[in-house]
């Protein structure tokens, strides 16, 4: 056993403290530490990997939650060879540990076996990482408190600076130490249809998943297991809502079990956009004094009650990073057999490895290999948004606002990546003057610039501003 195990790390006042210390409370004490059920929680990592590290990272465990030296070396070497897709069982791992000279610091052989034969109940892993992280929590209190203890003796004249300090720290263990408590489908449909009444008052055959738009269909066969779809444009030009309809059409019109996750916009605010483009309905209408009849309620408690009805799971946490991503999916696709996922958008991912800390397209690099190798790992497709750069913009004449697929940002490692790649544009947005903005209103286009078992090329398609809503073919202007 390593010398780190041996002794609690104690905690020691600051030495004013200490020279006016009345109670026993003043002197050496032991940060609190949960020993049992860190092992507890090793110990399933160790005999069942792809469950309980999976869970640990949706969970968001780190290294530093772990009170014990030798614990959190051994939970950060896990993850490593977890992400990396290695086998994990007793004999390699110690193999492993010791060619990299890290054998010594999780304390030898025996503690490894140790904590291996610690056998716990499977059914306790949530309770015991509950107490890890508890533990984790209070001794960053006493951290902080500490530190706000020794400021507040050494620089007196800066309250207000001090007080922001403190304040920040405390939020951010605060934050830091709550669940992710994402709301159900049914609770957000609830709310849009709370929310209106508040207002009130005051296909071809494909071999894949069909996207619902035919021409998108006909040209790459539908979305197949494995594939990545990367829908790529400059701001405002309605990423969201062309990937909500997809996601409408697959997971209500076909019943596919679906998941999204949404960086940018929160579960209600995507739920009021699929409720009422599904029913046809502009809430914009009611900013106008437009009265609903019969029918629109009609259409949208229908619309409410599949949309209910509907097997989408929606996670809205901001800046989720590639990990944790994939450890939620791979979860979702055991519980509820998801068969496709979105993401919105890749920009707004992290990935937390060292070798990102300092360069922004490695970031990039590893979040689009990560979607990637998710979509095939789970045998499902997958559509990511992304932002473009300026380049359409600086474009003259009749390319003016016409995407290229150099136009992505970090484009490098998204290109090589990608099975698919759609660059989304409408052409009224970049009109000089209202009579050309007239001429080109609801006229949307997708550039098909990639496609690994396919044909390439646009694909024309209706933009309708009030619903937010894509639909097949051009307006129906050009169509007459």
């Amino acid at each position: 056993m390593a010398a780190d195990n041996k002794a609690p790390i104690p905690f020691r006042k600051t030495a004013e403290l200490q020279q006016g210390a009345t109670t026993v409370d003043d002197v050496t004490r032991a940060l609190p530490h949960a020993l049992g059920p860190e092992k507890s929680l090793l110990s399933s990592m160790l005999q069942d990997p792809q469950e309980y590290i999976g869970v640990a990272i949706e969970e968001k465990l780190t290294p530093e939650h772990f009170y014990l030296p030798s614990h959190s070396t051994l939970f950060e070497f896990l993850i490593q060879l977890f992400e990396s897709g290695a086998a994990i069982e007793l004999v390699s791992l110690v193999q492993r540990l010791l060619d990299r000279g890290l054998l010594d610091r999780v304390g030898g052989p025996s503690s490894l076996t140790d904590i291996y034969t610690y056998a716990p109940s499977p059914g306790h892993f949530r309770s015991h990482l509950q107490h890890v992280k508890d533990k984790f929590v209070l001794r960053s209190i006493i951290q902080n408190s500490n530190e706000a203890i020794a400021q507040a003796y050494d620089a007196p004249d800066e309250v207000a600076v001090l007080l922001d300090t403190v304040e920040a720290k405390m939020l951010a263990i605060r934050e830091g130490s709550e669940k992710n408590t994402s709301p159900t489908i049914k609770q957000s449909v609830h709310e849009v249809i709370e929310q209106f009444q508040a207002l009130l008052a005051g296909e071809r055959g494909v071999q894949g998943i069909s996207t619902g738009f035919e021409e998108l269909d006909r040209k790459c066969g539908g979305l197949k297991p494995g594939e990545m779809f990367v829908v790529a444009a400059r701001p405002a030009m309605g990423k969201t809502s062309f990937m909500m309809n997809m996601v409408e059409h697959i997971c209500i019109d076909q019943g596919k079990a679906s998941m999204v996750f949404s960086c940018e916009m929160s579960a209600f605010q995507l739920v009021q956009r699929l409720v009422f483009a599904r029913s046809k309905f502009a809430m914009s209408q009611l900013s106008r004094g437009y009265s609903p009849v019969k029918g629109d309620f009609q259409r949208i408690q229908r619309a409410a009650l599949e949309c209910s009805n509907a097997k989408l799971y929606i996670d809205d946490t901001p800046g989720i990073s590639i990990n944790e991503l994939r450890a939620k999916a791979r979860r979702k696709k055991r519980d509820a057999d998801i068969q496709f996922i979105a993401i919105d958008y890749l920009q707004l991912m992290k990935s937390r490895t060292k070798q990102a800390e300092n360069s922004r397209e490695r970031e990039i690099a590893e979040i689009s290999a990560g979607i990637k190798g998710l979509a095939k790992e789970l045998g499902i497709p997958i559509c990511i948004l992304a932002q473009l750069n300026r380049g359409p913009e600086g474009r003259t004449g009749k390319n003016i606002g016409v995407p290229r697929m150099s136009d992505l940002r970090e484009s490098g490692s998204i290109e090589q990546d990608a099975d698919l790649v759609g660059l989304l544009y409408r052409t009224a947005y970049y009109a000089e003057d209202d009579d050309a903005k007239a001429e080109a209103e609801g006229k949307a286009e997708l550039v098909l610039a990639k496609n690994r078992n396919g044909e390439t090329g646009s694909i024309p398609l209706t933009f309708v501003a009030d619903l937010m809503r894509f639909e097949t073919g051009p307006p129906a202007k050009e169509q007459e």
